[in-house]
């Protein structure tokens, strides 16, 4: 039976892949990719020189681009616009493992941050094993996420004695505002600056974008003093880049 990996190769660090990612990397006939565009190049050429520099066996790379997106639309269509475009995603997935892998090959799908974090690839693939087309068994392999190196980055423990945290979207924050009871939320996904939004006096910001690359840049300070800057710097980051993949944790000051 086919076996597909999903490898999380971390936040963009070369040196955050793990041990176990490289050995599943080494066992793999057929590495799956979805091309994200010009815009994203560097992320593509990241992955092409983690697999120039681990993977020694004879591999193949099969590269289907990527299905447009609904990103404007509506709070109330967000969730429909989303499995919509995981929908379309499913069919390319599926046409590739039933055309381009062998039914004793494995195959790989090398994911960002860490497969169970705000990655939809394992859920597309379970659809798509439990319609039956194509039959295939399914691993994880962990990574590093981007909320991992941005408490690393900021020498932060995420979860203080005793109590929790949280992990959000801006979507999210910017509708619901802060979550109630929490102190400390990492917040992930946020297109429209909800921090700047928030009217609370007694919260720190760690803010990091890039993390694990060469561009990473982080600020971090008092959200009502630093917020404008982050603003800026960000606005001025995906200028620059195209895109910007950030990540921030909000955190209550005690007394």
């Amino acid at each position: 039976m086919r076996r597909i990996y999903v490898i999380g190769i971390g936040a963009g660090d070369p040196q955050h892949l793990t041990l176990q990612a490289v050995e599943a990397m080494n066992r793999v006939d057929v590495f799956f990719t979805i091309d994200k565009g010009d815009d994203k190049g560097d992320l593509a050429r990241l992955r092409t020189e983690l697999l120039d520099r681990h993977v020694t066996r004879h591999h193949r790379v099969v590269e289907a681009g990527d299905p447009e997106r609904d990103r404007a639309a509506a709070p109330g269509g967000y969730e429909a616009a989303v499995v919509d475009w995981q929908e379309r995603r499913e069919l390319i997935y599926q046409r590739m493992i039933a055309d381009e892998l062998d039914e004793d090959g494995c195959g790989a799908f090398l994911v960002w941050g860490d497969p169970a974090l705000y990655d939809g690839t394992l859920r597309i693939l379970e659809r798509i094993g439990a319609r039956g087309a194509v039959e295939f068994e399914v691993e994880s392999i962990p990574g590093i996420s981007s909320v991992q190196a941005l408490a690393a980055r900021h020498r932060l423990i995420l979860n203080r004695v005793g109590r929790p945290f949280m992990v959000t979207t801006g979507r999210r924050l910017a509708a619901e505002g802060l979550p109630a009871g929490m102190d400390d939320v990492v917040v992930m996904l946020d297109a429209r600056n909800a921090f700047a939004t928030l009217p609370d006096p007694d919260l720190d910001i760690y803010w990091g974008a890039y993390l694990g690359t060469a561009d990473e840049v982080l600020l971090h300070g008092d959200l009502q003093q630093v917020k404008g800057e982050i603003v800026r710097v960000r606005a001025e980051q995906r200028e620059r880049k195209g895109w910007i993949m950030d990540t921030y944790l909000l955190r209550r000051r005690d007394g």
